[in-house]
Formats: structure tokens, C-alpha cells, sequence
């Protein structure tokens, strides 16, 4: 099993949390389960995570069955699609925002199967 997180380091900008979460979820996460090969698309807070790092915001992350699926994924149009609808995102944050792939050893959410 392999994980692609996006990690959200820093803060949403204030008066900006209803509006970002919104967008996370209506915006994001439903084209998220749209890329080919995508097994789960979760939302983490960093108290939901063991990722030991106080400025991390939130990790949203996609579980597939190999890195292949995940080359896949990355090639497909929905990839577009999704740096499109990031651009809101990103407005409404303060920080940072870093992509990396993880196997399931390596990276264990909580909760995850």
C-alpha cells in the first residue's frame, strides 16, 4: 500500500477556516477519488496524525495499491483538475504545501486499515 500526502504546514489565514475547510471537502476531496487508482482519500487533522510536527495543519492523503497506480494517477487530466481547484486553497493559507508518497510502513495513519 502507498500513501501521496499533501502536507499543510502552517495556518489558514483568519477568517478564512469555514471557507477553507468547505473547499477541502465540496472541492478537493471529491475530484481526489477521482484519480485512477485511488483506493481512500483522507483528511487529517494534526491531532488525527502521528506526524510529530506542531505547524502542520493538516495532511490530506490518497491510498493506492502501488507507486505505479500513483504515476498513473499523476498523468491522468483530474492532476490539472486538481492544481486548478488548489489554487483557491492556497490563497486561503498561510504556509507551506509539500507533496510526498510514503509506504504504508513508512507512513501509518491513524486509524487506517
Amino acid at each position: 500500500m502507498f500513501i501521496r500526502c499533501a502536507f499543510f504546514r502552517g495556518r489558514v489565514k483568519a477568517g478564512m477556516e469555514e471557507a477553507f475547510d468547505r473547499h477541502v471537502h465540496d472541492m478537493l476531496v471529491p475530484l481526489w477519488t477521482r484519480f485512477p487508482g485511488a483506493l481512500e482519500v483522507r483528511v487529517l487533522r494534526q491531532l488525527e496524525s502521528d506526524v510529530s510536527d506542531p505547524e502542520l495543519a493538516m495532511v490530506l492523503s490518497i491510498r493506492y495499491a502501488s507507486r505505479e497506480d500513483i504515476a498513473r494517477a499523476l498523468e491522468s487530466p483530474v492532476r490539472h483538475e486538481s492544481r486548478e481547484v488548489s489554487k483557491k486553497l492556497f490563497e486561503m493559507f498561510d504556509g507551506t504545501v509539500f507533496h510526498t508518497v510514503f509506504s504504508a510502513q513508512e507512513f501509518a495513519l491513524a486509524n487506517a486499515s
